[in-house]
């Protein structure tokens, strides 16, 4: 997917995420999710997500990352976030939308976020999205997938290599 020619980025709401097979531009919707852009940028900026695996990978639906742990259950020493979801008719869970993970308790997002890899409508209004991906969509296609059996777990994870806020890259 390029980037929309024309458009300009504003780079305080951009990230650049390197990962093994390219980088990955996203621009940040401050307007739908306000406190989960602001932690997202508030985590890149410590470099927490730099080395965190993609920890499940799905065909077909998303890729999932920024546990510590590896595991799925782990997350930043930050409190929990309150749910920021959008109407449906604002924003929706398309290819390339970039979204909070959560557990069952709607208010439970903290460092977890996946990327749909497809159009993912039975998501929508239930999950904060918080941006999307504008260029660089065949490497997040290039992630290695999980076995459909263990629900995603990769066994071998594609790691982000190094995550910016576009404003402070170098």
């Amino acid at each position: 997917m390029a980037a929309d020619a024309g458009v300009t980025l504003d780079p305080e709401n951009t990230l650049y995420m390197d990962l093994p097979a390219g980088r990955v531009t996203i621009t940040l919707s401050p307007e739908l999710a306000p406190a989960h852009v602001e932690r997202i940028k508030t985590l890149t900026r410590q470099g927490f997500y730099d080395g965190v695996v993609f920890h499940r990978v799905i065909e077909d639906f998303m890729a999932q990352t920024g546990d510590p742990t590896g595991t799925g259950t782990g997350g930043s020493d930050l409190p929990d976030l309150k749910a920021e979801f959008s109407d449906p008719s604002v924003a929706r869970h398309l290819r390339g939308t970039c979204s909070m993970a959560r557990t069952q308790n709607p208010h439970s997002a903290n460092s977890q976020f996946f990327i749909c890899l497809a159009d993912v409508p039975y998501l929508d209004g239930q999950y904060t999205i918080w941006g999307r991906v504008v260029d660089g969509m065949e490497a997040v296609d290039a992630i290695r997938k999980g076995a459909p059996e263990h629900n995603g777990k990769v066994s071998d994870p594609d790691a982000i290599i190094r995550m910016q806020v576009a404003a402070d890259a170098t």
